[in-house]
């Protein structure tokens, strides 16, 4: 797959993910301990020595900087932190992927063989990877809506648009010359923040080292997301500068970025019950919706997801059986994709075993009262719960219908039934094709996979035709008129394959002779298909208008939803994640998932060992068994094995992949690189019984960098740091 379409797949991975929780999202129990992704204006505020922090906050964050600065956010959608003075960057191993796949090929398949440099010379670039560094965080809200107490609807929201350009504007004045530096504002809880970031983009990654895919991915999707757990998720990068210390391409001639900040390395573990904290960039969560979008959520949208992406996780596996380099080249996006099938599943059955429906709309009643008894709070927020329930049960009737119209085909998964969709389009419209048109057609119609899109494709005509009788798709019904069940299948498939198989749009030129024919020409050559587009595209259209009309009013709603509880409540509710830098806290602690089963926090490689059948993906390296067998551990040992993973209450979501999580004293002990199974659905709430974050341990890092791959040259870079001789691993 070619990154122009990595980048496509990613930024529609993200679309599905986000608009499932914009539109769709949940409750909040604001006071709830460990819960909250802070930005770090808020650190100073959290009173956290009582909690255990043993250094001072503005250590963390300050105006001087603080630990907070050497956390970077990756492109790829990680986090990641520097930890050397020479730009090394240690993140996970799934965040490094795929740099691993783009650099592979049939004979060398470093996604499942891993990378190892022996010196920086033999450091290779990460392809297309960035690094961005957080220098200034600042509350602007107070600016940003300035002059708007009196203003709603477009009035409020332009004058909420020039407040932002005007801050902006003054920022960039005083950073001319800077280069990498950008200044961005971004808004939170449907306006009720909004924070300024100054960010510096670095360009030139290379990969160090990463271990094989049955040590960073060990368990593969069986254990994903599950405790216990055996992974050794981690990756070693570097960040590179031009000679003169600004921001460039990759060269041979670039050299280390020098960071202002990088993390010590603590040797010491942890155990259970320590205060931990972590830094990094979690993606997205919204935690303060009403219970109709919840019920949306758990009901419809998000059901209706994982039969998608399941769909296109399976087309793809089908059509990398065709090929080994093509199998190579599909295992980082199949691994994105069962990755958010997985979460979106255990989000419903967390939403379910939650009552979180129930208990939302408990608060509302308490919400409505509240607000009845006092005539200043109904003439403030009287309209509040009515309105979201009006205009929110009117959206959600459709909802399943306007996803399937709106979703697919899309450049992602449907590249073929998109790029004729698109030309059918620009042809309707009077437009011409141009150059960057004519690029887009080639790189997207070059990383297609006809018989995952088959697959996919099939699945939206089943789609279709499995909504109610009064929600059908007009153009479908014509199309495969008097046909049900296996018959109707089999003319789908017919109609799939025409396009797909057939001559016609089997090449790029193919796609681009299009544009040169007229509506009525094209009409006339393919009939069916060519009605079905238009009747999509009037259907798009009118979805589109619809939803931006329901996103401007009930962002308005949500805004006075959210002050009201706050103000009920008598407390400050936090930022929800939004892929900027925040910090969380909590303490290593396991959980009892169910009746009878009580989880430690601990995992050690002799369990690994003890997982290990042979078979991927519970096939570990022999080399890696035999560290085991011999109690070959260096200084990384404790008892009979070398800790690996380990659990904590922190309060982390996608995005924080790669964020590293310390100690009372502010040294690194591990690396977040997932959440549990039970806490899933943390987008939505945070559940102080079931969330846990996941770990590696520090120690089995740099044990497997300088015992396993022999790549002490990386580990005599790093600060380390040892105050006992043993941890309290389990």
């Amino acid at each position: 797959m070619g990154e122009f379409m990595r980048k496509i797949t990613r930024n529609l991975l993200s679309f599905l993910v986000i608009t499932a929780f914009l539109l769709t999202n949940l409750p909040f129990v604001f006071a709830i301990r460990d819960e909250g992704m802070f930005p770090p204006d808020r650190i100073e505020r959290l009173d956290l020595k009582k909690k255990g922090l043993k250094i001072n906050p503005s250590e963390i964050y300050g105006p001087n900087g603080g630990l907070a600065t050497a956390v970077v956010r990756l492109s790829i959608g990680c986090s990641g932190e520097f930890v050397s003075p020479n730009g090394l960057i240690l993140t996970n191993h799934h965040c490094a992927f795929d740099a691993l796949v783009s650099a592979s090929s049939a004979d060398k398949d470093y996604g499942r063989d891993g990378f190892r440099a022996g010196s920086m010379a033999e450091e290779i670039p990460a392809k297309n990877y960035s690094v961005f560094i957080t220098n200034r965080v600042e509350d602007v809200t107070n600016k940003v809506l300035e002059g708007t107490e009196n203003l709603t609807g477009a009035e409020r929201e332009k004058a909420i648009e020039n407040n932002i350009k005007k801050i902006s504007d003054l920022e960039k004045q005083k950073l001319a010359n800077n280069d990498g530096i950008s200044i961005r504002i971004q808004s939170t809880n449907n306006g009720l923040f909004y924070y300024l970031y100054e960010t510096y983009q670095i360009k030139d990654v290379r990969l160090v080292y990463a271990p094989p895919k049955n040590i960073g991915f060990f368990g593969g999707d069986p254990d994903n997301f599950e405790w216990t757990r055996h992974a050794g998720d981690f990756a070693f990068l570097r960040a590179y500068v031009a000679p003169d210390g600004k921001p460039a391409e990759y060269s041979q001639n670039n050299v280390p970025y020098k960071p202002k900040r990088y993390l010590v390395i603590s040797l010491d573990g942890v155990k259970e019950n320590d205060f931990v904290f972590v830094l990094g960039y979690p993606g997205s969560t919204t935690r303060y919706r009403e219970s109709w979008a919840i019920k949306y959520a758990q009901e419809v949208n998000l059901p209706f997801l994982v039969k998608y992406l399941r769909a296109w996780s399976d087309g793809l596996v089908k059509a990398g059986e065709e090929a080994e380099e093509k199998r190579v080249k599909l295992q980082s996006e199949i691994f994105s994709l069962n990755n958010s099938l997985k979460a979106f599943e255990g989000g419903i059955i967390a939403l379910r075993r939650g009552e979180v429906v129930a208990k939302r709309k408990a608060e509302e009643e308490r919400l409505s009262e509240w607000i009845n008894a006092s005539q200043d709070r109904k003439a403030k927020y009287g309209n509040v719960l009515p309105e979201l329930q009006k205009l929110s049960e009117d959206f959600y009737k459709t909802g399943t219908r306007d996803r399937i119209l709106r979703t697919i085909p899309n450049p992602a998964s449907t590249p073929t039934f998109w790029l004729i969709l698109d030309a059918v389009s620009s042809v309707s419209d009077g437009k011409k094709l141009d150059n960057r048109k004519r690029n887009e057609i080639m790189a997207v119609f070059s990383s297609r996979e006809p018989v995952a899109e088959e697959e996919i494709m099939k699945f939206y005509f089943k789609a279709l035709d499995e909504l109610p009788s009064d929600q059908k798709f007009e153009l479908a019904e014509k199309i495969f008129a008097g046909k049900t069940g296996r018959d109707r299948r089999a003319e789908e498939a017919s109609f799939i394959n025409s396009i797909l198989r057939g001559k016609d749009f089997d090449s790029a030129e193919k796609i681009m002779n299009l544009y040169e024919m007229s509506l009525s020409d094209l009409s006339s050559k393919y009939p069916k298909l060519i009605e079905f587009c238009l009747g999509l595209l009037k259907e798009r259209k009118a979805i589109a208008q619809k939803t931006e009309s329901f996103s401007t009013a009930i962002n308005e709603l949500r805004y006075a939803y959210q002050k009201a509880m706050a103000e009920m409540k008598k407390i400050e509710p936090y930022p929800d994640a939004n892929s900027t830098l925040r910090f969380t806290y909590g303490y290593v602690k396991g959980y009892q998932p169910r009746e009878a089963v009580i989880y430690t926090p601990f995992t050690t490689l002799k369990g690994m060992v003890e997982k290990d059948t042979g078979v991927e993906p519970f096939d570990m390296p022999i080399g890696l068994k035999q560290l085991q067998q011999k109690r070959d551990f260096g200084r990384y040992g404790v008892g009979d094995s070398v800790p690996l993973n380990f659990l904590s209450t922190v309060d982390i979501i996608g995005g924080n992949s790669g964020s590293p999580i310390l100690n009372a004293q502010g040294e690194q002990v591990g690396i977040i690189f997932d959440g549990n199974y039970e806490g899933l659905g943390n987008d939505f709430y945070y559940d102080p019984m079931y969330n846990r974050a996941i770990a590696v341990d520090i120690r089995f890092v740099l044990f497997v960098t300088e015992k396993f791959a022999n790549a002490g040259w990386i580990v005599n870079e790093l600060t380390t740091k040892q105050r006992r001789v043993t941890s309290s691993a389990k």
